[in-house]
């Protein structure tokens, strides 16, 4: 297990799985991404990447911080689709590519593939984020080919989803 997060679930059919996280959920993650972010030094994440490719790696607990998430994972897709929100409103939109979903009967599982796609909360502007991370767990053998594939067709389906500001658009 890479990373563990405390979700609650909002809806849960054939269209899609909703869950929400609010400030406080316990969650538990790699012990050098917490070290990463309670440093401020986003390069400690290159070792993370680097312990995850050995095998090797400690998870830290942890607690979610400032937003409210809503996370909206339709079956079978290779991304999500998260409103990160404060008392004030919505921050942003956030497209996490990862892995569709897989039911356990404790919860679910998937897992984050590191780029993602940030999003103004009026649709305006959009902004490829890790890319830098994205090309190091490729070079680490993380992401085979075929997940580089499927992540490529994610990749354009959740632009055009946001480019067209589509809510009901075709995903798989």
């Amino acid at each position: 297990m890479w990373s563990e997060q405390a979700l609650r679930v909002i809806a849960d059919s054939g269209e899609a799985l909703v869950t929400a996280c609010v400030p406080g959920a316990e969650t538990r993650w790699p012990a050098l991404y917490a070290k990463a972010h309670s440093d401020g030094d986003r390069s400690v994440r290159r070792e993370a990447f680097e312990a995850l490719a050995a095998g090797e790696w400690e998870l830290a607990d942890g607690r979610w911080q400032e937003t409210e998430l809503l996370l909206w994972k339709p079956p079978a897709t290779w991304f999500s689709i998260n409103a990160f929100s404060t008392p004030t409103g919505l921050r942003k939109w956030y497209v996490n590519l990862e892995h569709p979903t897989c039911r356990r009967a404790d919860g679910f599982d998937t897992f984050d593939l590191t780029a993602d796609l940030v999003v103004d909360p009026d649709l305006s502007a959009l902004t490829w984020k890790d890319e830098d991370e994205y090309a190091h767990v490729r070079r680490l053998g993380i992401i085979t080919d075929t997940e580089h594939q499927a992540v490529d067709v994610a990749r354009t389906r959740a632009a055009r989803r946001v480019a067209t500001g589509d809510g009901t658009g075709e995903l798989r």
